[in-house]
């Protein structure tokens, strides 16, 4: 089944009915009277207000730029730390924006980026962690080295699949992940990941949140990577663990798994994508957007309230989603709210989607304050094109 066929399958399979029958039955037209005389012609319809692809680039590119000059992120032999909220990210949006804009290749700031992964995939062995035992706790190089080794993979093998070709280096750090994946106990078929109770990126729930994004980037690798026999064990385990720890995992994640459910159809029942579908139904905000906090169980350390606004990460990851398992775009429907909300709250100033931190309430003048709205805004970019 193809990711396109999904949505048509699911609504045969009753997964429209309950939330998105009302939403339907909300939007439907009045019965129209017949009148003595003609009614004129009704105008066009208005069309939706543009994106601008150049603003979202330019604000990708400064906190690519902005990242590279933090001393925190400064790592062994002249390398960069790879974040999973701006790194990992823009590593997924940056290149999709490339042929619109009509760029030739990438900038300084992805050449950079792109240069520090390449070294560390091919120094591997050599490379230390992102993060030491000492000072940072016990079992912290475990948990970053395993987290970057799938972040590279996931970045190698989105620029690769813009180029059509999957370079030594992207299968070199799809190896370098297969190697380091549990292979036995609970968590079979996942990663230990990055834990400092920050969520979603660095928390126990990340570890299925970047598993089911993992699965996404190998059903898009070029060259048929997925049906490579040397992957195959490693990922019949990926997608194995994906389906057996579903129901315990929160709201977020599970989007994730839908998304990867796209491109492997037998991750989700039926059942299990109609609760999903309607979940998202009904927290979808009158204004057409999403908010983070209602798809997780956090709490902010700082005890400051959670943030309820519609945010650009949860509404455009939802978006993307939908899009990709083949959502209708009628008016009425959530996919196409949601997209009316992204076109109409990208930061004019800036370019930007902005989303906050469910940690704590942060400066979002400060590097920090910028983590989520630079996730929201490669969201948004990968949202928008594909719903194109």
């Amino acid at each position: 089944m193809t990711a396109k066929r999904v949505w048509a399958w699911m609504a045969l399979s009753g997964v429209l009915a309950g939330g998105l029958v009302a939403i339907i039955a909300i939007g439907s037209p009045a019965p129209v009277r017949a009148a003595d005389t003609a009614s004129p012609p009704a105008s066009p319809p208005a069309s939706p207000p543009a994106w601008d692809r150049q603003a979202a680039a330019r604000y990708l590119d400064g906190r690519e730029v902005a990242w590279q000059a933090w001393d925190r992120t400064h790592k062994d032999r002249a390398t960069y730390c790879i974040s999973c909220h701006t790194q990992g990210t823009y590593g997924m949006a940056r290149p999709i924006l490339r042929q619109d804009l009509g760029e030739a290749g990438p900038g300084r700031a992805e050449q950079a980026m792109l240069a520090s992964i390449d070294k560390r995939v091919n120094q591997w062995a050599a490379m230390q962690p992102f993060y030491s035992d000492i000072p940072s706790g016990p079992g912290k190089e475990i948990e970053s080295h395993n987290t970057e080794s799938v972040l590279n993979a996931v970045i190698l093998s989105s620029y690769d699949a813009r180029a059509d070709h999957l370079s030594a280096t992207a299968r070199l750090a799809f190896d370098n992940a297969w190697a380091l994946q549990s292979k036995t106990g609970p968590d079979a078929g996942s990663w230990v990941w990055q834990n400092f109770h920050y969520g979603p990126w660095e928390a126990p729930e990340s570890q299925y949140h970047w598993a089911a994004l993992m699965a996404v980037a190998v059903a898009g690798a070029p060259d048929h990577y997925r049906d490579d026999p040397k992957a195959a064990p490693s990922l019949a385990l990926l997608t194995g663990y994906l389906r057996s720890h579903y129901e315990a995992q929160p709201l977020l994640n599970k989007i994730v798994a839908l998304q990867a459910s796209a491109f492997y159809p037998d991750l989700l029942s039926p059942n299990q994508r109609a609760q999903l579908v309607g979940q998202m139904t009904r927290l979808q905000h009158p204004d057409g957007g999403w908010s983070l906090s209602e798809l997780g169980p956090w709490a902010r350390v700082d005890k400051t309230p959670e943030e309820t606004r519609s945010d650009g990460y949860a509404t455009a990851l939802i978006v993307l989603v939908l899009e990709q398992i083949g959502a209708p775009r009628r008016p009425e429907f959530p996919r196409s709210k949601g997209r009316a909300w992204l076109l109409a709250n990208q930061d004019k100033t800036t370019g930007a989607w902005t989303a906050w931190s469910v940690n704590k309430n942060r400066d979002p003048a400060s590097m920090e304050g910028h983590f989520m709205t630079d996730a929201a805004t490669s969201y948004a970019v990968m949202a928008l094109e594909a719903a194109k």
